[in-house]
């Protein structure tokens, strides 16, 4: 059940980013049930997770649609939470962060070496549903160890744009090369910023974080430009 899970959140996603499926266009589960040749089970769940990506809203009466959201809105917003989260970095650095805390830091890294070693070997494929909530507790961690509530607060109002959030990653396996590049980039920076914090150097540390965003941003762009001229071929 996994896999067809997995296979329907990731196609369901790249229609969304490709635009073959346009704002405004309902999503109704027997339609992409016969179109996927899944059952109505793993659709259900898909469009749940799609709906806590910001790339779906839910119906009032029922149901879901394709959100309205442009590449700008996605960069505009990840820019601020670039800003936010650097301002957390330096915060934390200059507090210091405490055990768990660095523990909880390295283990994302750790897990993350090992899943690009993975990927490595098998095609340059990474494992989404891994990386992705592990990419998320690496973000919330380094947030939490500033404690700045109105941050928290700050960060989750920016995180409803879609794909904006540090959870909402848009790896599907489309275009392995592509994102094996963009995760080995991210890891190295989430090892830089680790460095900065135990340094106490809160100042780098901002600056590692917001060039960390900056480049989630280009990023995005550059996979949503490429899926989209797939789907026009």
């Amino acid at each position: 059940m996994s896999s067809q899970i997995d296979y329907t959140t990731n196609e369901l996603r790249r229609r969304i980013l490709s635009g073959q499926a346009a704002p405004g266009e309902r999503m109704v589960e027997l339609e992409l049930s016969a179109q996927l040749a899944v059952s109505r089970t793993p659709i259900r769940i898909a469009l749940g997770e799609l709906e806590k990506e910001g790339l779906l809203e839910r119906l009032p009466t029922r149901g879901f649609r394709v959100r309205q959201f442009s590449v700008d809105e996605i960069a505009n917003a990840v820019d601020v939470r670039g800003v936010l989260e650097g301002m957390a970095a330096r915060q934390a650095a200059e507090r210091g962060i405490n055990p768990e805390t660095q523990a909880e830091l390295q283990a994302c890294i750790d897990e993350g070496r090992l899943l690009l070693e993975k990927a490595a070997a098998a095609g340059h494929v990474i494992d989404a549903a891994r990386w992705v909530p592990m990419n998320a507790r690496f973000h919330a961690a380094l947030v939490a160890a500033a404690g700045n509530s109105t941050l928290v607060s700050a960060l989750a109002h920016v995180s409803k744009t879609p794909m904006a959030g540090a959870g909402a990653l848009s790896l599907n396996g489309s275009l392995p090369l592509l994102e094996f590049g963009f995760i080995q980039r991210a890891q190295s920076d989430h090892e830089d910023v680790l460095a900065a914090l135990l340094a106490g150097e809160g100042a780098r540390a901002e600056a590692l974080t917001r060039e960390h965003a900056h480049r989630s941003r280009d990023n995005k762009r550059e996979l949503m430009a490429r899926l989209q001229k797939r789907a026009a071929a």
